[in-house]
């Protein structure tokens, strides 16, 4: 039995659904590998737990611009800087435990989709302390300098620039592999249109948005929906509101007035089976998100990216043809209302998108590292 360790950190969702996807594509094709997730989060005293992923979305939701300050900053600061000796040794204090797991589990190879756990290795590693191989894969079209740590296995790559980058930063290339960014194995699959609109009580030959605005709620949906539901022209919403109970319950009031038109959703298991009866995506470009809708071939239209890692998202996605970005609720309204006058555009985006999604990306990693055995 070979045992991999999946190494994740909780700031923001993305990380761990590539960890879960990687689990779950262990379990469906590779029989005789066993792969543990273990959320770096879960192993920290809950002082530390609050100020590295808690406050970091408090940050990026309320202070994009001290954020936006931050993450540039930190990509070019060198790494003897002070600062960086500090915050790697408060890291260190705070997360001891994560070697006594790692003892425990005995894993032949570890894989991180954060780069905290990576870097906590890479000290191991320049210690000359036992460490398995250690493999990092990387959840962005981006590639902060964070990610890139010394003495690790090998690299996995969103796309072939991350992969050039990456070697511009000095990784060799022949440890680098352009796989995508795991996604879960079942967006490998072909679904019923009809059938999967069936299934959510929507009409299968009608236009139909999808709008993604996030678990905890991007501010003004509400509003935001009502604006998008006053455009002109046949079409259907499906909104999904997440774990957000009280967003539910706003969706749920507004599609009363709007009966046939709009359609809450709260958390579901098969969200590729929603994005196979929509014809356009309102998402936030996410790393994972993103990656989901290029393997389900859905248009996007971009809003509020993240500074930083979600912008260098939303770039790659507009120069390649397959999503437009609104900056703001006005924005979004006139380009919704513009391809919807287009469908021919939507079209095109579509086409676009071929040969851009991974929907196999988490079994070219696992392979990859399989293949790759010490």
């Amino acid at each position: 039995m070979t045992r991999i360790l999946l190494l994740s950190v909780s700031a923001g969702a993305g990380h761990g659904r590539a960890a879960d996807a990687l689990r779950a594509e262990a379990a469906a094709s590779f029989p005789g590998v066993e792969a543990e997730h273990i959320d770096v989060m879960t192993l920290v005293p809950s002082s530390f737990r609050a100020l590295y992923a808690d406050y970091y979305i408090k940050i990026v939701e309320h202070h994009p611009a001290v954020w936006a300050y931050m993450y540039n900053a930190s990509d070019k600061m060198p790494r003897d800087a002070w600062f960086a000796k500090v915050r790697r040794a408060v890291e260190r204090l705070n997360t001891r435990q994560l070697r006594d797991t790692i003892k425990d589990y005995a894993p032949d190879h570890i894989i991180c989709t954060h780069f905290l756990p990576a870097e906590l290795l890479a000290h191991d590693i320049r210690r000359g302390r036992a460490v398995p191989p250690v493999w990092v894969q990387v959840t962005d079209f981006d590639l902060h300098r964070m990610w890139v740590q010394a003495g690790m296995r090998g690299y996995f790559a969103a796309s072939d620039e991350i992969a050039f980058r990456m070697a511009a930063r000095g990784i060799a290339k022949e440890n680098i592999a352009v796989t995508g960014i795991p996604i879960m194995p079942v967006f490998g699959q072909q679904f019923d249109r009809a059938v999967c609109a069936r299934e959510l009580g929507i009409t299968p030959d009608k236009t139909t948005l999808l709008l993604m605005t996030g678990g905890a709620g991007l501010a003004g949906s509400e509003g935001l929906t009502e604006r998008l539901l006053a455009l002109p022209g046949d079409f259907q919403i499906v909104a999904l509101a997440g774990r957000n109970e009280a967003l539910l319950a706003s969706y749920r009031k507004i599609a009363s007035a709007h009966a046939g038109r709009l359609f809450p959703l709260g958390f579901t298991s098969t969200i590729e089976r929603v994005m196979a009866c929509a014809d356009l995506a309102v998402t936030k470009p996410g790393g994972l998100t993103v990656s989901e809708c290029l393997a389900e071939g859905l248009p996007m239209v971009l809003i509020a990216p993240i500074p930083g890692q979600e912008e260098r998202n939303a770039d790659y996605l507009l120069e390649q043809g397959a999503a437009v970005k609104a900056h703001d609720a006005v924005a979004l309204e006139y380009k919704i209302a513009q391809l919807l006058g287009q469908p021919e555009r939507i079209a095109r985006m579509r086409a676009n998108m071929q040969g851009l999604g991974h929907p196999e990306a988490a079994r070219a990693v696992l392979r990859h590292v399989l293949d790759h055995r010490q």
